[in-house]
Parts: C-alpha cells; structure tokens; sequence
C-alpha cells in the first residue's frame, strides 16, 4: 500500500484496474453478493448491461484500494489539489449554531480518500467498526486516527454525543444493514432493508444539523465531494420517514455513478427469519433474481 502511494496516478489507475481484474476473476462470496445487488436494484437492465456494471464495480473496488494508500500516506496539499468541494461553506454554517454537526454519507467505493477530503475542511470525528482481527484492527484505527481528530467505535455513543455536544464534526454512513436495536425495515431501490434509525436519535439528541456527504470519482482521476445544506425538518416524527428520505438522496447519487457504490455487502437483509435470503446462505426457498451471467 505504501509503494502504490508512491506511484503517480496514471500508474494507480492501472494498479485499480489490475487489482480489480483479480478480484472479480477469483472465486469469491463478493462477486456472487455483487450480481444479486445489481440485480435486485437494476431489474432494468439487461444481463449484458449487469455484467459491464459488475466490471466497471471491481475496476472501481481496485481503484478504492489505492485511495486508500493516498488517504494513509499522501499530505494534505495532495488531498486537497486532487478534489473538487461543493458546499464547504454549509459546514461552517452549521457549526454557527454550535451544537454540533453529523454527515453522513454512504459506502461508496471512494469512502476512504472522500473522507480525507472532509477532514481537511474540519476536525473530524469518524465512526467506525472494528474488523475481527485485531492486529488488523490495530493498523486501520492508527491509520485512521493520525488523520482525523478521533476515531469513534460504532457503539461508543458517550463518546460520540459529547463530540457533538463540543461543536465538533462527526461523519458516518449509516447505509450499510443493520438489525440491533432501534433497527427499522426502509425501503432502499425500492426493496426493505434492514436499516438503523440512530441518526434521527442523535439529531433530537444532540441538537446538531445534520448534512449529507457525497463523493464522485471523475474520469479525470480527480474528485468532486458535495456538501448539502442542513436537512430542514430533521429529525422528523418518524425515524423510518427520516431514514427514508436519507435513502432517497444517497440512491439518486448511486444512480449517477452506480459502480461507484459499494455492491459487495449485503445490504438486503430482513429482521425476521421470513424474510427472503437473497444471498443462498441458508436452506429456505430462495427468491427469484434475475441472471446476471
């Protein structure tokens, strides 16, 4: 990761695109999880269509991977000369109130560099969730903490309400599947899923604006982020309404870019053990999906 960092970005497109060569060619559970992602949210288009999408998603995974090196290891002045800010001005805006400011965004494959870029506009405070491995772990939190005011664990709600209540920036993306506690079934590309409502519970919580974070990746190798105004209204009487309207925004941006979002988790799963498995983990009927071959 070090040395793909040190590489110009005309040889990381390369790397990306080799990188993401592998990965779809190789027997993996992703690739499988990625067609029927595809399929459930494009019932338009073609198989041949699908296919093309499905390789344009690894090439853009691959490409992820060597973000992932610039967000490490490049300095802010590379950062900063390789993106695009629209509505920068929205975040200190926000931060007049003084109550605290929660983006949010959504697991694109640019996640990691699109995040560097937000935390060179402010301090930021990122969410995140621990991997299983914990010298794994270990690396990712060191990594993302040199480059952030604090790296929060998932659950660490304390921690998280009083960054807020200190006026600072917390960014997560709260669009990955969800079935704890206050976990609701919202509709994404028109499909329920299991999805949490915390975002509307630390708003009312903690009084801060929330805002919407969007990445791009742009054929010339650069970035544009978009920055959206505080949501009026926010939160609403029903958390579910809340979450659908946050749905509403992060799937209009995935149709402009659809292989930059993150198709490899599986993000259509039920609260209850009737809801259909969309994955073929298990043994109960399985739904019908559309080839994507």
């Amino acid at each position: 990761m070090w040395l793909i960092n040190r590489c110009p970005r005309s040889q990381q497109r390369w790397i990306g695109q080799i990188l993401g060569h592998i990965a779809l060619n190789l027997p993996l559970a992703y690739v499988r999880i990625a067609k029927s992602n595809l399929a459930l949210c494009f019932p338009e288009l073609s198989p041949s269509q699908r296919k093309q999408l499905l390789s344009r998603h690894f090439y853009s995974i691959g490409m992820g991977v060597c973000e992932t090196a610039n967000t490490w290891w490049a300095p802010i002045e590379q950062v900063e000369a390789m993106a695009e800010v629209v509505g920068r001005e929205h975040i200190a805006g926000a931060l007049q109130a003084g109550r605290g400011v929660i983006v949010v965004g959504g697991h694109f494959t640019t996640i990691e560099i699109a995040t560097r870029i937000l935390g060179t506009l402010a301090p930021l405070n990122v969410l995140y969730r621990p991997t299983r491995n914990k010298l794994l772990a270990r690396f990712l939190l060191d990594n993302t903490a040199r480059h952030a005011r604090r790296a929060i664990p998932y659950d660490d709600i304390r921690t998280l309400v009083s960054a807020l209540r200190a006026n600072e920036v917390v960014w997560y993306a709260p669009d990955q599947s969800y079935r704890n506690k206050g976990a609701a079934m919202v509709p994404f590309f028109g499909i329920p899923a299991a999805s949490t409502t915390a975002t509307s519970r630390l708003a009312r919580l903690s009084g801060a604006k929330v805002l919407i974070y969007l990445p791009e990746r742009l054929p010339d190798g650069r970035y544009r982020v978009t920055i959206s105004e505080p949501l009026e209204n926010f939160p609403g009487p029903d958390p579910a309404a809340d979450v659908a309207r946050f749905h509403a925004l992060i799937e209009a941006h995935i149709r402009r870019v659809p292989e930059q979002y993150l198709w490899i988790h599986r993000r259509f799963k039920g609260l209850a053990a009737d809801y259909p498995n969309y994955y073929g983990r298990d043994r109960r009927p399985q739904p019908q999906v559309p080839d994507t071959a």
